[in-house]
């Protein structure tokens, strides 16, 4: 009985030393009920004084803007393409204009720039124009303006929303007749060409400058890589509400044609510009090369352009 005695003692020290040594006793779970759900903060939104955008002095190349003269055909087919454009925003709201090809030589620059361009003629809004190609930019070149920073540090996180825009400060002087025009078109330069762009531009940060930047544009155009060539296109164009294919003239294959359009998914697509027309195809032909153009609806697309591109890379 003793040995029993000391061994009930030395259990119940135990006992005293481990309620003392403050270690948590578990207890019989109690039912708890969350508390009121938090609903989400809402967007933060960006006030955009465009008087403060930097200006620099742009030197558009004039053989690659047509859309800067009064008159001529170039200048037509582009105000044909600007009237397509706005009547598919007529039939289904639309801000944020994605221009991509299939390849790279397609001169899908030339069509953003010259679109924007031609958007911002016709209008008293404001125009943003995006080089959105990080790996061989071109519209800084076209418009004559810096490229110091541009997109790819904002996406990176080193320049903020409005560092990264800028306007011409001479409006266009001493280009040709309409340049003077171009006063309120804000150009968003690529920044520094990336290797790792494709991480860049599936960040998302993309769709929150556009969200942040849409309220203070008409219209906003971002020139897009070759889709085929990289990802980067179908990334940026999350961003956009819908897509612009470029194709050129006798030089494009109707497969490519094809796979640059499904490689864009569920994307609104308007159409297809034809580039770089030698010579227009007989009235009611449809068959020049491939498709004059075609589109994901029927009876709808952007008419062909006729212009040359003066040899852009885009």
């Amino acid at each position: 009985m003793s040995r029993i005695h000391e061994a009930l003692q030395r259990a119940y020290l135990e006992r005293g030393k481990v309620a003392s040594s403050g270690d948590v006793q578990l207890a019989d779970p109690v039912e708890t009920f969350p508390g009121p759900v938090e609903a989400p903060p809402p967007p933060v939104k960006i006030e955009l004084a465009l008087d403060t955008i930097a200006q620099h002095p742009w030197t558009p190349l004039l053989p690659s803007f047509p859309t800067l003269a009064d008159r001529g055909a170039a200048v037509e087919q582009f105000r044909g393409l600007r009237s397509h454009i706005y009547q598919a925003r007529y039939e289904s709201p639309m801000k944020t204009v994605l221009i991509a090809s299939g390849m790279p030589a397609e001169g899908k620059s030339f069509v953003a720039a010259n679109l924007a361009m031609t958007l911002a003629r016709n209008s008293i809004h404001n125009i943003l124009l995006i080089d959105g190609d990080l790996r061989r930019p071109t519209l800084h070149t076209l418009l004559g303006a810096p490229n110091t920073v541009g997109l790819s540090n904002y996406l990176e996180g080193t320049a903020g929303m409005t560092e990264i825009m800028q306007r011409d400060s001479g409006h266009g002087k001493g280009a040709s007749d309409g340049a003077g025009s171009i006063a309120n078109l804000t150009f968003i330069s690529s920044g520094k060409t990336s290797d790792n762009s494709s991480e860049l531009v599936a960040n998302h940060r993309i769709e929150d400058l556009v969200q942040a930047a849409a309220p203070h544009f008409d219209w906003i155009v971002i020139d897009a890589p070759p889709v085929l060539a990289v990802t980067d296109a179908v990334e940026l164009s999350r961003a956009a509400d819908a897509v612009l294919l470029v194709a050129r003239a006798a030089s494009t294959p109707f497969e490519v044609a094809q796979r640059a359009k499904e490689a864009f998914g569920s994307a609104r697509i308007l159409g297809f510009v034809l580039n770089d027309i030698k010579r227009a195809p007989a009235t009611g032909s449809y068959n020049y090369n491939y498709n004059y153009y075609y589109s994901q609806e029927q009876g709808s697309g952007a008419p062909p352009t006729q212009p040359k591109d003066s040899g852009s890379k885009g």
